[in-house]
This record gives structure tokens, sequence and C-alpha cells, in this order.
């Protein structure tokens, strides 16, 4: 790699050139990527690709003019200390707020590179072309969000909004509800019958353990391997598996903690305290992001997790 001293006037001008055409290029990337769900910011990306390229046509015009048509091949990676992209546009599911940020990023970066640049070079000509660059990349350093004015409308933003919302309850809220509702309700009927079967603390803790720690396994496998998400754009396999197996054994383990007192009235009314918190919890849930009526999702939810309770109490005491 060489230094950014001992390039020539020659090489920093091709640098600049491939510079402007592999941002260029990543914008596109990035509207490639945001197409199929942000159309109209996927007109921004593409309208800063433009605008890279047409940057690119100057740099050569003047290259030629100075230099000739022999251009070296120089990109960023030949030279020590340069700015490198982070390339979030090979993400599959890419967030419309992480492309946004990374296009702000680009331009932030390249104009203080160059102006950088500038301060350490000691040839006059150097100098002056790498101010000059470094003017023009400040100049549209707030590109995107001059672009995203004109072509992002409040009626487009809002649409947007809305879609990441319904991909945000697709692949965490749904499934985590899944594994919420599972490890808070079937998980109940075990724990208290081994606690009233027993009359015993730890006993019910190690049987509540078991059961969120499995139950949260099964359910994250299950639903990791039920949908590749390909067809119905409901994300990537694993991220929903995760959420739905975390949420499952949180659920179970938020009665099971409690059994951790010794005493075992104490523990039992604690464990049933935390549960009537996890059921007004899913019903909340379920009232935000599924538009069920908060009513009608209490009596759902408390009354299934009343009856698996008395259930496991049941069994338990016979």
């Amino acid at each position: 790699m060489k230094r950014f001293d001992d390039l020539t006037e020659s090489e920093i001008l091709a640098l600049a050139i491939a510079n402007e055409e592999e941002d260029s290029r990543i914008y596109l990337a990035l509207a490639s990527r945001l197409r199929p769900l942000y159309p109209h910011s996927a007109e921004v990306f593409e309208a800063m690709a433009r605008e890279e390229q047409g940057h690119r046509h100057g740099l050569l015009a003047l290259y030629g003019k100075r230099f000739g048509s022999d251009l070296p091949y120089i990109t960023r990676q030949d030279v020590k200390g340069f700015l490198k992209r982070n390339p979030v546009w090979l993400a599959e599911g890419l967030r419309l707020e992480t492309a946004r940020q990374q296009a702000e990023l680009m331009e932030a970066e390249t104009a203080r590179f160059y102006a950088k640049a500038a301060e350490r070079a000691h040839d006059v000509e150097t100098r002056s072309l790498l101010a000059d660059l470094s003017e023009a990349e400040a100049r549209h350093e707030s590109l995107a969000a001059r672009l995203g004015e004109t072509l992002v409308t409040p009626d487009v933003a809002a649409e947007e909004q809305q879609t990441q919302r319904r991909l945000f309850v697709l692949q965490i809220v749904q499934p985590g509800l899944a594994g919420l509702i599972d490890g808070s309700i079937s998980t109940l009927a075990p724990i208290f019958a081994a606690a009233f079967a027993s009359h015993d603390s730890w006993t019910a803790f190690v049987v509540g353990l078991a059961a969120s720690i499995g139950a949260g396994i099964s359910m994250g496998l299950t639903e990791a391997l039920s949908d590749d998400g390909v067809i119905t754009g409901r994300g990537h396999p694993w991220i929903r598996g995760a959420a739905c197996g975390i949420a499952t054994a949180v659920g179970g383990l938020g009665h099971t903690l409690p059994y951790l007192i010794p005493d075992f009235w104490t523990a039992t009314a604690i464990a049933g305290i935390v549960v009537a918190i996890e059921l007004a919890a899913i019903a909340w849930i379920r009232w935000k992001y599924m538009e069920t009526p908060f009513t009608s999702a209490i009596v759902q939810i408390v009354l299934g997790g009343l009856l698996v309770l008395a259930t496991g109490i049941f069994i338990g005491s016979s």
C-alpha cells in the first residue's frame, strides 16, 4: 500500500475518479436493495448515483486535459489510511434508515478526507486540487437529505414508515409474541403442578427452569424451520427463531425465578403476581401491534392463563 504523501497529482486525480465510480455503484446497489419495499427512497439513491457519475465524468475530462489518456489504476484500498466502506448494501433485509445513514456518512467522510489530505500536501497544485475536491464534497454532504426532501414527500415517508412497522411486526413481534404466549402460559401447568405436588420451592424452580429453556429451544427451532421468509417476506428465519425462542424462555422464567425464594407460599404468591403482569403484557402487545381490542385480548389471554394455571394446581394437589 502507498502512503498518500507519496502519490503524484495524476494518481490523486485517478484515485478521486475511482472513488466517484465506486460510490456511484454503492448507491445503485442500495437502490436495488430498497426498491421492492421502498421505491421512492430507491429513487433518492439512484439520483445520488447519477450525481457521482457526473462528478466522475468531470474528473475524467480534467485528467485528460492535464495528463492525457493514460489513467493509473488506483483505488482507496491501495492507499494507507483511506476510508473503508461498510458493505451494508450486501446485507439481506437492509433497513431504510441504515441505507440513508450510510449515504450521509460516505459524503461526510469523503469531504473530511480530502480536507485533511489538502493540509498534508506540500505541492501548491496538489493542495489546490485537494481543496477543490473537499469543497465539492462538502457542498453535497447533505445531498441525501436534500434529495429526500425533494423526492420523498410526507405521504411517501408515512407510507414507508408503515411498511417498516409491518416488517417489524412480521419479523419480530409475531414470533416474539407467539413465544411469549407459549412461555408464559404453557409452562404454568408443569411449574405449578410441581410446586403444589412437592410444596418445595427448589423443586418448582428446577422444573420451571427446565420447562422454560426446553420450550425456548423447541419454539425457536420450530419458528426458524417453519418458513425461510423468501415468499412471505417475514425476514431471516434465524432472526425470527431467536426472537421466538428468547421470548419463550423469558415468559417461562418470569414466574420460575420467584421460586428461588425458600419460603414456598411467599414464592408462590410472587409467582402469581408475575403471571398477572405477564398476561397483561401479552394483552397489551396484542392490542398495540396486532390490532386486537384490548378488552378482547385481556379476556382471551387471562381466561386461557387461568385455565392452564388451575390445571397445574389441580394436578399438583391431587
